[in-house]
């Protein structure tokens, strides 16, 4: 497609998108094109970001200094287990026949296959929900409730009375980061390294480590013998033995490098390079798509345009936050202790809107945002969308600080769209519109 023709889909001059691309083959292959890290967007997420991996390729960025490096991670041994069971149902049995090449569990699959269907052969009647905060968390809220709704029986395990405990049968508090050893960090980087988090204080009132939980509800079930050791300090001192360290040398230094054992960080000239493919090739034109019926390079998808009035729904994060679960916290509160709501000033105008106002966000469904939002005038935001960071709007009392504080964007993210090849869920097809006056009270 040319220059002009994209012009018309992304509002970028021609000459902007020239010399951009003209910018990039001349540094070439010392760029990269990043794909960032959310990356499920408008349902047509695995070719969009193959076209970024594409256009990486052939600016010759794999493996060149300057584009990207071989990365290693260093690897721990693992305690001897008993082998683990095949389970007799998945998410999978939700979609038979569909996303053949998702190698993750779907969280929507996981609330789909707890719901009873004469489609299905799963329904799953019991959850373990860890350290996520459904409500707040997934899209379609009335799906994830609904699904909640028909369990047998849910355990919430968490560091705070976060709105997915009020639906739980049994709530398991977990010590905070802080209070607990977790396993040993190993992610890959230019050069492997492992890190040591563990504990600055002790755990306060009933809380307990994830492991120990854990440890506990397997011996309860006669499930023993898959935690090995009395204490997580015990698997974690020979794990770090095996590998040249110790507990005791990680707990003065936290962290430490490893050498390298995979070879350079970047490809040598004439270095015959295999890829993880089927042809151990760079591979633009994808026979495994076109295999499942999929189109084997990217082709461009029509996203849906927000209605007249209304504006599309991006959401974010805050660097001082951790999604919804620190909103609560009382140090980080005075760093951001609300969301607003990001409007290009020729919206702003044309809604009458000042900074520092409050307004209420109405969806494309008809949803309300249950708590008003400040309103926030940057020319950062394009005019046909608003931005607001994830993670506020608070529905429960019990998190004193944090408790209607902003706008939940969850609460307004009720149309998914589902990547047909990996089921990834994009979110990005929600629009709002404002509402400069307290909405009256609907009885439930």
């Amino acid at each position: 497609m040319t220059p002009e023709w994209a012009y018309g889909k992304t509002t970028i001059k021609p000459d902007l998108i020239r010399k951009t691309a003209r910018e990039m083959a001349k540094a070439a292959p010392a760029v990269i094109v990043h794909p960032g890290r959310h990356v499920t967007w408008y349902g047509d997420d695995t070719q969009r970001i193959r076209a970024v991996a594409i256009l990486n390729a052939l600016l010759g960025s794999w493996g060149a200094r300057g584009g990207f490096y071989m990365k290693e991670t260093a690897h721990l041994p693992h305690e001897t287990t008993p082998p683990f069971p095949t389970p007799k149902r998945t998410w999978r049995d939700a979609y038979p026949g569909q996303f053949k090449l998702a190698s993750l569990a779907l969280s929507s699959g996981i609330c789909d296959a707890t719901i009873p269907s004469s489609n299905r052969s799963c329904s799953f009647k019991a959850w373990i929900v860890y350290g996520t905060n459904l409500p707040l968390t997934l899209p379609n809220m009335d799906n994830t409730l609904n699904a909640i709704s028909h369990l047998d029986f849910m355990v919430a395990i968490d560091t705070m009375p976060m709105e997915v405990t009020g639906y739980a049968d049994v709530v398991l508090p977990e010590c905070t980061y802080l209070e607990r050893y977790d396993l040993i960090r190993t992610s890959p980087h230019r050069e492997p390294y492992i890190a040591l988090r563990m504990p600055a204080v002790e755990p306060k009132y009933d809380s307990k480590p994830g492991w120990w939980i854990a440890k506990q509800l397997a011996e309860k079930m006669g499930l023993g013998d898959y935690f090995p050791y009395d204490d997580i300090t015990e698997l974690l001192d020979w794990q770090l033995k095996e590998v040249g360290s110790s507990l005791e040398e990680m707990q003065k230094i936290g962290v430490k490098k490893l050498e390298r054992t995979s070879g350079p960080l970047y490809f040598s000239k004439g270095e015959n390079i295999e890829f993880n493919t089927p042809s151990g090739k760079i591979e633009l034109y994808s026979n495994e798509l076109a295999g499942e019926g999929f189109d084997p390079m990217p082709v461009f998808t029509k996203h849906p345009e927000p209605p007249q009035g209304f504006y599309r729904l991006i959401y974010g994060r805050a660097p001082m936050h951790t999604f919804s679960r620190t909103a609560n916290n009382a140090n980080l509160i005075d760093l951001k202790k609300e969301n607003n709501v990001w409007i290009n000033p020729k919206v702003a105008k044309l809604w009458d809107l000042k900074t520092g106002q409050y307004v209420w966000l109405k969806n494309q469904d008809g949803v309300i945002s249950t708590y008003p939002i400040k309103v926030r005038i940057t020319e950062r935001i394009r005019w046909d969308s608003v931005y607001m960071v994830h993670g506020f709007g608070h529905s429960k009392k019990e998190l004193t600080r944090a408790y209607g504080r902003g706008a939940n964007d969850t609460e307004m993210i009720t149309k998914v769209m589902m990547d047909p090849i990996m089921g990834g869920t994009g979110m990005r097809g929600n629009f709002i519109t404002f509402l400069t006056e307290k909405p009256e009270e609907v009885e439930s």
